[in-house]
């Protein structure tokens, strides 16, 4: 973990989203120095699934060191945000620091995204971290510090990442755009960057998305807290950059990473948006314009599946079956397989006991997973993993994307008996 220096005593930080996950960790970190904190967040009342609300993270920030201002603002409204900006220079003098965190996510194709999620992502990621920074900037210009950080990964224009989830992607890069361009236009007055993790990080709503157990392939938002705080002791003049968490903290001389680990040696889900993830990703650089393709861990390809293997992986699955796990999940799935023993197959993972079968499912499906079905024996038997599969484009997802995120851990418990 990275030591507190001190150097933020006294600056104020404004942070969107700070009511929980990496926004709080961000202004706690900060909070330790003695900095003011202003949380501009929407949560004012508690979310029925996700813990925290402005004033809860004020009560943490204040016994942390530092000191708190807590703002109801959805960044949408623009009126919300120059409220919050007005009475955080009116109670701590000025703003040193802005932290852009704010972000919706929906990992669906186009035909699959409700304008209205359209508009929830290129709003809140896109325009209310443009509208916020503009806010601020007059504040931000007059500071000794000056600094703002955005929550957003590098600009990747590998068709991968948008073939899956466009309208996310854009919304995402719409952030990441803010800093090309700000960057360049405040130059020696405003330091702005963006900040990405490497892995997957573990919050409240990776646990609503994941469920129990998704947090043995995360890191600590710890990672990303330390990540920022190295940027914030940076000059003005380090601007521009998109820095990934692990690589800053390597800088800083930062070896033992099991510290951010939540189950330390266990593998850790590769974050969107960046090809060179450890033993998944090879790039094809034997044509112009050539595309990184994902490629599974192992050197050599693995056997296809023998005669029947798609019946004997469900029937295994069936065989292990318990209503805890009914109960943990309560969706119901629906394999279309192309390829040899392929065809419709569902599991009930809903009604008393589960199922699974040929055909399709009694009751409507809440999830529609499209593959072949070697890709599906590989990815039941761990030889192919769900979110690398997703990624590249060999599993194809309708339906409810958190409920299909939760039958990983079951293909994870899968794994030793397959």
């Amino acid at each position: 973990m990275l030591p507190n220096t001190g150097k933020l005593a006294g600056c104020t930080v404004f942070i969107t989203g700070a009511s929980r996950g990496i926004g709080k960790a961000i202004a706690l970190k900060a909070a330790k120095d003695g900095a003011n904190i202003v949380i501009a967040a929407k949560t004012a009342q508690a979310h029925p699934k996700l813990p925290g609300t402005i004033y809860t993270a004020a009560e943490e920030i204040k016994a942390a060191g530092g000191k708190a201002l807590p703002c109801i603002v959805d960044v949408r409204d623009e009126e919300q945000i120059s409220s919050a900006v007005e009475k955080a220079v009116e109670k701590f003098g000025g703003i040193d620091i802005l932290v852009n965190n704010a972000s919706a996510i929906s990992l669906t194709n186009t035909l699959e995204t409700p304008t209205k999620k359209v508009d929830l992502m290129m709003n809140v990621n896109t325009r209310g971290t443009y509208l916020t920074s503009k806010a601020c900037i007059p504040y931000l210009k007059k500071s000794k510090i000056a600094h703002i950080l955005n929550l957003s990964p590098p600009l990747n224009l590998n068709p991968l990442w948008f073939k899956q989830h466009c309208a996310y992607t854009i919304a995402k890069y719409g952030m990441s755009m803010c800093v090309l361009g700000m960057a360049e236009e405040f130059k020696g007055e405003i330091a702005v960057n963006a900040l990405w993790p490497k892995t997957a990080i573990h919050t409240a709503a990776m646990d609503m998305l994941g469920g129990s157990g998704i947090e043995n392939q995360c890191r600590k938002v710890d990672i990303i807290a330390d990540a920022a705080y190295c940027i914030f002791k940076k000059p003005k003049s380090f601007t521009g950059n998109f820095i990934i968490d692990e690589n800053i903290l390597k800088e800083e001389g930062i070896k033992n990473f099991d510290v951010y680990a939540f189950t330390p040696g266990h593998p850790l889900l590769p974050d969107f948006f960046l090809d060179e993830q450890p033993a998944t990703v090879t790039k094809k650089a034997d044509s112009y314009g050539a595309v990184p393709e994902l490629k599974e861990e192992k050197t050599q390809p693995p056997p296809k599946p023998r005669s029947g293997a798609v019946e004997e992986t469900f029937r295994i699955v069936k065989d292990s079956l318990t209503d805890d796990v009914v109960k943990a999940t309560q969706a119901i799935y629906q394999f279309e397989l192309s390829g040899e023993d392929g065809g419709t197959w569902f599991l009930d993972l809903k009604n008393k006991g589960g199922n699974v079968g040929h055909g399709e499912p009694s009751d409507q499906a809440d999830v529609v997973m499209s593959m072949s079905t070697d890709d599906f024996v590989k990815m039941f038997s761990g030889k192919l993993k769900p979110t690398v599969a997703f990624m590249s484009g060999k599993l194809k997802i309708k339906g409810n994307m958190a409920l299909a995120i939760k039958l990983e851990k079951l293909m994870n418990q899968m794994n030793s008996k397959l």
